[in-house]
């Protein structure tokens, strides 16, 4: 009879030395993006081989999908299960990530360009990014849902909407204070968002820009009666 051996962790050092591939090569792929970042610029940096980075990886693309694994794991250190919380909580949650990305110029740097990479075709990143905005999205939808239990209102049309807008507002945010960093305030920019988007589904106000009936047909909420 076989048995099935047990796979132990790693061993302290090693997990370390993952660590710091995973940094090296979170920095380099943000500068440099995915197809332009070497291994061999990795393991330079972490004064390894490239056959080295190979043995802890395997390959170039699970280093990378390893690499938004890792950029993960720093959006929710400190938090109490090391996931995002719920209700409320959640919107603060985000509020204050924007805050502690405000901080960390590199990482969102990191995010930016290896998300946009994703939508190229046979990219090894773009099932993570796809699955990672349909949880989220899922995540928002599900606060905005016990938001509106709390406030004792019937779950509107809107959610949906407010959700994909939220992660839309922050990542399109993101681009815009990279690029002009002394122009854009990314976390307060964020904060009014958030915050804006949220209210426009719990508690929706008239639309000002729908012009007609035609063209306030095809909105959830209802066009101002000045508009109209």
């Amino acid at each position: 009879m076989s048995r099935t051996r047990r796979q132990l962790p790693p061993r302290p050092e090693t997990a370390e030395r993952r660590r710091e591939i995973l940094r090296a090569a979170l920095e380099i792929f943000g500068a440099k993006g995915y197809n332009n970042g070497p291994l061999a610029e990795i393991a330079e940096q972490v004064g390894m081989t490239h056959a080295g980075i190979l043995h802890h990886f395997g390959s170039k693309d699970r280093l990378l999908v390893e690499v938004l694994r890792y950029r993960d794991e720093s959006d929710v250190e400190g938090i109490e299960g090391q996931h995002i919380p719920d209700g409320t909580a959640l919107f603060r949650h985000l509020i204050r990530t924007a805050f502690v990305n405000q901080a960390r110029p590199g990482i969102v740097q990191a995010y930016a360009v290896l998300s946009a990479e994703s939508v190229t075709d046979g990219n090894p990143g773009r099932t993570y990014f796809e699955d990672r905005y349909r949880v989220l999205r899922g995540e928002v939808a599900a606060a905005f849902r016990v938001m509106c239990a709390e406030h004792g209102i019937d779950e509107p049309d809107t959610i949906a909407l407010g959700a994909t807008s939220i992660l839309a507002v922050m990542d399109g945010l993101q681009v815009q204070w990279l690029l002009d960093p002394d122009n854009v305030e990314l976390a307060q920019t964020s904060a009014f968002a958030i915050e804006a988007i949220a209210a426009q589904v719990i508690t929706p106000r008239e639309a000002p820009f729908a012009t007609s009936d035609e063209a306030s047909r095809d909105r959830p909420w209802r066009a101002s009666p000045s508009a109209r």
